[in-house]
């Protein structure tokens, strides 16, 4: 299992949105919660985020088609 930093989610995925905006969607469970590594140290589940992306993909597909 691989942790992803903030940096790695920014540079390896393309997510560039503020830690607010990660947060406000964690909360909401639109997107995978964050997992704390120490104090101050956030990192998202690699395999989880690779999931949300193939989801939120897969319905804008289906989204198209109709």
């Amino acid at each position: 299992m691989k942790i992803l930093s903030r940096t790695e989610l920014r540079e390896q995925k393309g997510i560039k949105w503020t830690p607010q905006y990660l947060g406000r969607l964690e909360r909401r469970g639109k997107f995978p919660r964050r997992r704390y590594l120490g104090p101050r140290t956030p990192g998202w589940v690699e395999d989880e985020v690779d999931a949300w992306l193939s989801d939120r993909i897969t319905k804008r597909g289906a989204d198209a088609a109709d």
